[in-house]
This record gives structure tokens, sequence and C-alpha cells, in this order.
């Protein structure tokens, strides 16, 4: 099982190590001032660096602003997992909702992200991260912090608990909540002073694990569901067949933030697209035959995006106008389309887009959660 003793003695001996950030925006460092350098992710790399001086460090960035630990593992064997880290800092706190009732599918997606790493021999530092309103007066319940603890301990995680840290650093009159959020109009991400504390959390955690010789492990039988250790991410773009009206296209390269960029994310896209002047119909649908629990988009929304409906088995269960979500730039879209389907049966899935001319969708993958986890095209 993944070992901190092991980490430490490599990184002292002078070894070349990777250290990945896997989260969404707060990870990423929205807000700081220079998120490469003053992110709670970039200080916790300089320390590193300070103390072991001989080793060869990469840190790599796997972080998406607005998307949570669904998503995430549908992305951990490209974005993570191919990058063979020795070590890995992992937060969805917020993105996953610590304000609401826990979300049981939620935390076998956040539970198979922990359970896929460590298995794959890699130690994992547990994050939890607060928002303002976490450090004003009368905060609200956080009841999803206790179920990513009782996972954390199942795997035997250090826990870097940078709620209580910046309520005690409150309370105690080092600092207020508008000296960590600084921008008066965003009380979700803190400016360098918060991501410090965040940092400071974090490598106290890692200390912590070095010097209790902790040593991560995988229980027998998971906590939540298994629904999350079998996953498919059909690219979309990569397909051989195309209906009328859809092509394979490149990501977009430019974004309204550096995580969202779909390039950094992305190798391809199937684009739906009405042209103004040669395609007087919206593309016909693209059809695929699915197994599996839970079903979702991954691809960019542009300000061109238009509106598709998705319908499973001939009945319509959704209809989403993408534009209406990015009107203002380029960005990265994920969107739940089903859960819960019969993974026994194999399911009709229609993407049929309604475009104006003008008007386009840009999909890069349908995702499959659940055993089998199947895509045909027939």
């Amino acid at each position: 099982m993944p070992s901190f003793d092991q980490f430490d003695q490599r990184a002292t001996s002078g070894k070349s190590l990777t250290i990945a950030f896997l989260g969404g925006s707060l990870t990423w460092g929205a807000q700081a001032t220079n998120p490469q350098v003053t992110s709670y992710r970039a200080l916790v790399s300089r320390e590193f660096e300070r103390r072991y001086p001989a080793a060869h460090f990469r840190f790599w960035d796997a972080a998406i602003g607005g998307t949570g630990s669904q998503l995430a593992a549908f992305r951990l064997e490209r974005d993570v997992l191919s990058q063979k880290p020795d070590l890995l800092f992992l937060d969805f706190t917020i993105n996953d909702d610590p304000f609401s009732a826990p979300d049981p599918d939620r935390l076998a997606a956040y539970e198979s992200i922990i359970r896929r790493l460590i298995s794959s021999g890699i130690p994992v530092v547990q994050v939890i991260l607060p928002a303002k309103k976490d450090v004003l007066p009368q905060p609200p319940v956080r009841p999803l912090d206790e179920q990513h603890k009782a996972i954390g301990q199942a795997y035997a995680l250090p826990l870097a608990d940078a709620v209580t840290l910046v309520k005690a650093c409150v309370a105690s009159g080092k600092t207020t909540p508008d000296t960590l959020w600084d921008l008066p109009q965003d009380s979700t991400h803190p400016g360098d002073a918060g991501y410090a504390l965040y940092a400071q959390a974090a490598w106290q955690a890692y200390l912590t694990a070095i010097q209790h010789k902790s040593r991560c492990t995988v229980p027998d039988k998971m906590l939540f569901a298994d629904t999350y250790m079998t996953v498919r991410r059909y690219r979309l773009g990569s397909s051989g067949k195309w209906p009328t009206g859809w092509q394979p296209g490149m990501p977009n390269r430019n974004a309204v933030a550096y995580d969202f960029i779909p390039s950094r994310w992305m190798d391809s896209v199937a684009v739906a697209s009405r042209d103004k002047d040669t395609s007087p119909n919206a593309p016909e649908p693209l059809v695929l035959f699915v197994r599996g629990r839970n079903l979702f988009f991954f691809g960019e929304g542009t300000p061109t995006s238009g509106k598709y409906h998705i319908h499973i088995d001939g009945i319509k269960v959704k209809t989403v106008d993408i534009g209406a979500q990015w009107k203002t730039g380029v960005g990265r879209y994920f969107e739940m389309l089903a859960q819960g389907l019969d993974p026994a049966v194999e399911h009709k899935v229609e993407i049929i887009p309604e475009l104006q001319p003008g008007q386009e969708l840009r999909l890069e993958s349908l995702c499959i959660a659940g055993e089998p986890a199947t895509v045909e095209r027939h």
C-alpha cells in the first residue's frame, strides 16, 4: 500500500517525483493574485522544494473549476494516472456541495477516485476547504465533510482540514473573513492570505503523515456504491461514422479562465453545426447504444452553442440550451443526462440537436458509469 514514509525517503535521496493536485477552482487558485505562485497548490509545491532540495519535482495541475467528483472519475485516467504521480492532493468539498444533504452518487464517485488512486500505489492527502460563510457568524452546517472524513479514515488518508484551521484563526483574532476573502463579489475564492492558510493545512497534513509513517489502505468493502469503479469515456470526436451535420473537430484553445481551456482536457470533439448559408436544416440525431447506470456529457460551451434534446429508449429525458450557460466566452461543459438506468438492458440514446443558423454543439464524450459501461454505434 502507498507509504508516505517511502515518498519521504525517495525525495530525501534526490529522486525524480511527480506531485499532482486534483480538484476544482480552489485547487487551481481562482482569485489568487498569481495562481502559479500564490495558490495553495503553488505554495505547497514550494514547501516540497524547500524541504527536499536534492529532489527533482514535477508538479501537475489537474484542477477544473466548477466541476466535482463525478467528472473527475472520468478524468482520472487521462488527467492524473497517465502522469504517474507519486503523491496526490485531493479536494472536491465545495464543488460536491458541502452545505446540502450529501448526494450518495457524488460520494460514490469521490470514494472511487481515492480507491483507484491508492490501488495504483499513489498516496493521497485529503483536503477540505472552506468558503467565506463558514467563518461568518452563524455558519451553515457542512454535512458532506463528515462523509468525506469517514471515507478518508477508511482509506487511512491524512486530512488537511482547512475549514477547522481557518475558523480557529478567525476566532482567535489572527485574521478576519474580509482579510481572507478580500474581493466582496466573491465569497467562495479567497485571496492570497486565504490560500496561505489552505497551504498551511495541506502541508501540515503531509508532515504529520511522514512523521507517523502513514500508509494508505484499501478496505475490502466500499462505503458507497461501486458505480464509478467501472467508467467509460466514449470519445465522440474519434467516432468513425457521422450523421449529416456532424464532423470531428479540435477543442478550443482559449476560454474565460485558464482552468476551463478545453484543449487542456480534451483531445478532440464532435461538432454538430448549422451554417448560416449552407445548412438549411438542423443536424441529424446522433444515436448510441449504451449499457450502464449513469450517463453524462463532457464537452465545450461557447456563445454560439445551441440546444439539444436527449431521448433514451424513445422517451425525451432532457433538453439543454448550452449557449444560455456560456454567453460570455468558452468553457468546459459537463451535464448529467440520466441516473439509475438498468445496466442489464441496452439503452438507445439519441442526441437530437435543435440549432439555429450559426449555432453548434461541441461534445467531447459520452461518459458512462456502472458495469458494463459499454457503447456501440449501430
